[in-house]
């Protein structure tokens, strides 16, 4: 009776063994799981051993608690490491770490901007980017990426009488459009984004959309699929409104919208005066760009790609800049600026700093895939079992100069955004440096028969998931006291009977003596 408890209590330890390896691995370093299966195998031994020599209960949950701490001890320590090395993002050329450390800060006066790279999305500098503004006429390059992506250069524009009747000729910048008058979309994009002329946001709207209200819908829409999620716009124009507003970092992310559309940039960076012909009602016109850092302007900057300006008595003075130089694409943003000079000297100081302190390094899809696959955490018994597949899209990182790609860590953006297409889950992955955000990509995963959504939580490194390393910490927990629990008892049955022995041996003595 003994051995076949015994063999059955045995054999159960292992299955439980077996499924804890099995599910638990994945977020189980090795130490974990070897201190693990020595745990188990002690516990099978110690039982195997009561059952047949009957060791003291004392002895065996002396052995139990020692080696139930050691494995707590090597579980905590495990998963510190675990979760730093997760976060690792190693660099095949670059093998020596040094000190994370972003640039002193530049000396501007704006109360609210923002520098970021327009390809990876980075944020180099911020003060108040999150601030409510009002945008001005910064708001016309949203109205021109959107005439962009809805028309052909070559659509004929009919003026409407609402169209006309938009501008204020004593306040507002306008080319004095009458109703009637016929323009090209192309004509009117150069003098919306050139000459900031309000007449001309308000016909691409309505050619665009049909009416106003449905452009300003349109421009919301995009503007929160550019990542602009404080941002709510009242017109085309950049009017103001109370009901017109965005920030500095929601604007950024348009402009890095506009800056990776080639037309855009066409017309947005015109340094030389444009003619517009003769129309049916009007002379021809010639206009310049009124960005001034712009070649042969005032506050000329070489490395100026275009951008927009605005003005209003409530939204001061505000810039949005494009820039290059090597490679490096900059977007800056500066609003609430006192005046005209402010906001160019800022744009420049930012744009010059920026350029000095950092750079941008490609990585392609197969390097970060390969840090994947190298990853103990990813080449575990659970993705292995399921046959998962990481395709990682080529990505930009900028960092300062003199830094090393051992100091970027990489999380799952917590904005994610999943797909679930024909097998395929795409997360959206954001790299660090110094809890900076640095660079974006994406990783698609595949795995054949399972849905990949339920896969998530590891790739979110979600602690609530059943199979990380906290939660199997407690699950062993748990495991142990029920396994204590059955041992005690086992015991307590043995010597139980043991007594029962020993009192009927005392009893037929007594009576073999009387």
């Amino acid at each position: 009776m003994p051995s076949c408890f015994c063999g059955c209590i045995t054999q159960i330890l292992c299955n439980i063994f077996t499924i804890n390896i099995t599910f638990c691995q994945a977020g189980f370093t090795y130490v974990q799981s070897w201190a693990t299966m020595y745990l188990y195998i002690l516990l099978i031994g110690g039982i195997i051993s009561i059952m047949k020599k009957q060791f003291l209960k004392g002895l065996l949950i002396k052995i139990t608690s020692a080696v139930s701490a050691t494995v707590l001890v090597f579980s905590a320590f495990a998963a510190d490491t675990q979760a730093a090395a997760y976060n690792k993002v190693y660099s095949e050329t670059d093998t020596t770490s040094t000190k994370a450390v972003w640039p002193d800060a530049p000396d501007v006066n704006s109360n609210s901007c923002i520098l970021i790279d327009a390809d990876t999305g980075s944020i180099l500098f911020e003060r108040n980017s999150h601030e409510k503004c009002y945008p001005a006429s910064t708001t016309k390059i949203l109205t021109g990426l959107l005439t962009i992506e809805n028309c052909n250069m070559d659509d004929v524009v009919t003026f409407s009488q609402s169209a006309a009747n938009s501008i204020n000729v004593y306040e507002d910048a306008n080319l004095s459009s009458k109703a009637g008058e016929q323009f090209t979309v192309n004509q009117l994009l150069h003098g919306l984004l050139l000459y900031s002329a309000n007449e001309m946001a308000y016909a691409l709207g309505e050619h665009v959309a049909g009416s106003i209200d449905a452009f300003v819908d349109m421009m919301n829409a995009k503007a929160k699929e550019l990542g602009a999620l404080n941002t709510h716009f009242a017109n085309a124009s950049g009017l103001y409104n109370t009901d017109h507003y965005t920030t500095a970092y929601d604007m950024a992310m348009i402009a890095r919208g506009c800056y990776n559309n080639a037309s855009f940039v066409s017309i947005d960076s015109t340094a030389d005066a444009y003619v517009i012909p003769a129309t049916n009602m009007s002379a021809q016109r010639t206009i310049r760009h009124r960005h001034k850092m712009l070649k042969g302007r005032a506050y000329y900057y070489e490395y100026c790609k275009g951008g927009k300006t605005g003005y209003t008595d409530e939204s001061q003075n505000t810039l949005v800049t494009f820039a290059e130089k090597d490679g490096m694409r900059l977007i800056c943003v500066v609003f609430k600026e006192a005046t005209d000079e402010i906001r160019y000297v800022d744009t420049r100081t930012l744009f010059d700093w920026g350029f000095a302190n950092f750079q941008k390094s490609t990585t392609t899809g197969s390097q970060l895939g390969a840090m994947f696959s190298n990853d103990n955490y990813y080449n575990s018994a659970v993705f292995s079992t399921l046959s998962l597949n990481f395709g990682l899209n080529a990505s930009f990182i900028t960092i300062p100069n003199k830094s090393s790609l051992s100091n970027v860590s990489m999380t799952v953006d917590d904005n994610y955004d999943m797909t679930n297409e024909n097998g395929v889950m795409t997360t959206h992955l954001k790299f660090l440096y110094n809890d900076n955000t640095v660079g974006t990509t994406t990783l698609n995963i595949s795995a054949a028969g399972t849905d990949t959504g339920s896969l998530l939580p590891y790739i979110n490194n979600d602690v609530s998931s059943s199979y990380k390393p906290k939660t199997c910490i407690r699950i062993n927990i748990w495991i142990l006291v029920g396994i204590g629990a059955v041992i005690l008892f086992i015991i307590y049955i043995i010597e139980e009977r043991a007594r029962r022995k020993r009192q009927r041996r005392h009893y037929n003595r007594r009576r073999r003596r009387l």
